[in-house]
Formats: C-alpha cells, sequence, structure tokens
C-alpha cells in the first residue's frame, strides 16, 4: 500500500488544520479513518499514551510528524491519513510540525517497512514539502501526490 494511492483514492486529507493541543492533533488525523472503519476509536489514545511515555518520536527535523501505534493498538486495515497545520505546532515537547501523516498497519512488518517508507519516500523532497505546506485545498496535495 503506497500513501499516494491510499491518500489519492480515499482523500483522508484534511489541510490547514488550526488546533490547540498536540493531542488534537492526534484525534484530528484519526477522526477519518476511524469513520472509514481503518482503525478503532482507541487508536489515537493509543498514539497519545505512547507519545506520553515514549516521547514523540514519529517526529522528524523537516517538521514532519508520522504518529501511530502498534497494529494490535487498533488498526482493522492498513490506512494513511495527513493533515497539514495552519502553525506549526510542538507534539509532547518535539520541535514544531506542520505535516502530519497517522498510518496503521495491520502487521508488525507493513507497520514499520511498507508504511513507513512510503512516507518518507513521498516527503523526503523538498519541494515536495514546501508546496504541501502551501496547499490551501485537498485537490492540490492529490495534484502533488
Amino acid at each position: 500500500m503506497s500513501i499516494k494511492h491510499f491518500l489519492a483514492e480515499n482523500q483522508y486529507i484534511q489541510v490547514q488544520m488550526e488546533v490547540d493541543s498536540w493531542n488534537e492533533i492526534i484525534h484530528q488525523a484519526a477522526r477519518p479513518l476511524i469513520a472509514g472503519g481503518f482503525v478503532t476509536e482507541h487508536y489515537p489514545q493509543a498514539v497519545i499514551d505512547n507519545t506520553i511515555e515514549y516521547g514523540a518520536y514519529y517526529v522528524f527535523d523537516e517538521g514532519i510528524a508520522i504518529p501511530h501505534a502498534r497494529p494490535e493498538c487498533g488498526v482493522i486495515k492498513d490506512c494513511f491519513s495527513m493533515v497539514t497545520l495552519n502553525k506549526p505546532t510542538s507534539i509532547n515537547g518535539s520541535p514544531p510540525v506542520d505535516i502530519v501523516v497517522m498510518f496503521g498497519g495491520v502487521n508488525g512488518d507493513s507497520h514499520i517497512t511498507e508504511g513507513i517508507a512510503s512516507i518518507v519516500g513521498l516527503l523526503e523532497q523538498e519541494e515536495t514539502l514546501r508546496h504541501i505546506r502551501q496547499a490551501k485545498t485537498i485537490d492540490e496535495i492529490i495534484g502533488l501526490l
């Protein structure tokens, strides 16, 4: 499963969101995945609990966060969602992020290898990141994929 294919097909993208807390980022990113039947309603809390216990280990220097939890924490089907924030926000003390890609993998192998590799492959290009940050609509982001 590639992030490009999943997001283009399902359009689980939220653009220029305004949030008040890092917990809200996690809940916003999970909302369409819960509604689509990809993760349970417990998944975002598992991500939050992991973040509190282990820190925001999924935040990268480029202002990108890839929050996720183990498959047994509520993943029903492999999935991705993307949120861009109108203002960079710290996740539990991390450097600020403004692009958040939540994913869930149904098994440990896809959870790590396919999921993160697919996200990093898309977001490793500075030009792509710049355009994603500037995008004002879902269609603009889909066009970049």
